[in-house]
């Protein structure tokens, strides 16, 4: 989903949103520093398999994953990382590891953090390292319907 589809998809449903533009960066607090956004307001989509199916973990930037955690809260008997090689298919229009937290609109469950649900706006990569989008994390929620649980830690 490039850029422009993810903008018309937001539209579509009479989203507000920004899109911000920053120098290139890969990680997650990285982009947070360059676009001067707070990394707790930084979604970063996180892609994993529980129990043998792939789901996407969305959770702030100064956050990692607690497997353990998630796979208590999920009521999973097996949570892993999945590898680049096994999901770079899945996301054809967008450059690895910029994929926007909209599992929903490539068949993944969507899994969010309480912590970043707790925030007023929430930003994530917009398939690219160079730009985001921001936007209100209630109209989020109303379009991917994710499943919210306590599963990440700093």
């Amino acid at each position: 989903m490039p850029i422009n589809k993810l903008k018309e998809y937001l539209d579509s449903h009479n989203v507000e949103y920004i899109t911000i533009s920053h120098s290139k960066a890969y990680t997650a607090q990285t982009i947070a520093a360059s676009a001067h956004i707070p990394g707790k307001e930084l979604a970063k989509s996180v892609i994993v398999k529980i129990d043998g199916n792939m789901a996407m973990a969305v959770l702030p930037a100064s956050y990692h994953v607690d497997f353990d955690l998630l796979k208590i809260a999920s009521g999973a008997k097996k949570v892993e990382i999945s590898h680049e090689n096994e999901f770079r298919d899945k996301f054809p229009e967008c450059e690895l590891g910029a994929m926007p937290p909209f599992g929903n609109l490539y068949g993944m469950d969507v899994y969010v953090a309480k912590s970043l649900a707790e925030d007023e706006e929430i930003a994530f990569n917009a398939c690219s390292h160079v730009e985001l989008i921001k936007m209100k994390y209630k109209d989020f929620d109303s379009l991917v319907r994710p499943k919210i649980l306590t599963f990440s830690a700093k």
